[in-house]
């Protein structure tokens, strides 16, 4: 007998809420990750889409059919903190001060500390979310001043620059050069 199994939409795996289908797709969160249910999704013919915030979405007491609604509206939330090895005058900056020094923030200097599903895709809720209640997969510091949030689905992708005072819309100087080695 399999720990695994689903039930109105949504897939649990040894009582844990993991995640949800719809027609031949199954969104998984990463925690749950395995061998093993890599394999059931397979035998089940299910095509996977591993992500964070899947568990704790399904935990806070979402339903599975809310998710599929809400999977339309929302998108993904990338965030990118600047790397331990960038120059230390980009820390803590406001948008213009970073601008005015060097130019356009460029991906080079950062790295990707999150990529998942949140509730939410306004900006102040995220920035919330990223100081009081950390999601799992979540690698970086609490969100600050000279970090950017990436809002994005299939479709494409906004870069939002967390500022002084509330966020700046940016692209990357290189960001269309990184755009294509992310789709590899």
């Amino acid at each position: 007998m399999s720990g695994i199994e689903v039930k109105n939409g949504c897939i649990i795996y040894y009582g844990n809420p993991a995640g949800y289908v719809k027609e031949d797709r199954a969104t998984v969160d990463k925690i749950f990750q395995s061998k093993e249910f890599e394999e059931w999704l397979s035998e089940k013919k299910f095509v996977s889409d591993w992500k964070d915030g899947v568990f704790d979405r399904l935990s806070s007491g979402e339903k599975a059919e809310e998710l599929l609604k809400d999977k339309k509206s929302l998108k993904n939330v990338r965030i990118w903190q600047l790397k331990a090895d960038s120059d230390f005058d980009l820390r803590f900056r406001s948008y213009d001060e970073v601008v005015k020094a060097s130019g356009e923030p460029s991906m080079v200097n950062y790295e990707a500390v999150y990529d998942g599903e949140l509730e939410t895709n306004d900006l102040e809720g995220i920035y919330a979310k990223f100081n009081l209640d950390h999601p799992n997969g979540f690698t970086g510091h609490s969100l600050s001043i000279s970090d950017v949030v990436e809002i994005y689905n299939e479709r494409g992708s906004d870069f939002y620059y967390v500022n002084t005072i509330g966020f700046q819309k940016i692209e990357f100087a290189d960001q269309q050069e990184q755009d294509i080695k992310m789709g590899m």
